[in-house]
């Protein structure tokens, strides 16, 4: 199992963690389910040695987040 950091900022809040997962996706997925994630929320995931991946949360299906690829930005 690979351990992924993570922070998630929202409008009310920042956390931040581990979570422990098969692959990147069970991780994301995971998370949805453990922590509440609102739409507009930012999360930075990613391994040790790499730069996170950054997603917006831009709705729900079933109860679980939809994530889409954050904008960069701009230098």
């Amino acid at each position: 199992m690979s351990k992924y950091r993570f922070s998630l900022s929202g409008a009310d809040a920042r956390r931040e963690g581990v979570i422990e997962s098969d692959s990147f996706r069970a991780a994301v997925d995971a998370l949805g389910e453990q922590v509440s994630v609102h739409t507009g929320d930012l999360l930075e995931i990613g391994v040790n040695g790499f730069p996170p991946a950054r997603y917006q949360c831009v709705g729900e299906i079933q109860s679980l987040p939809v994530w889409m690829p954050a904008r960069s930005l701009a230098a």
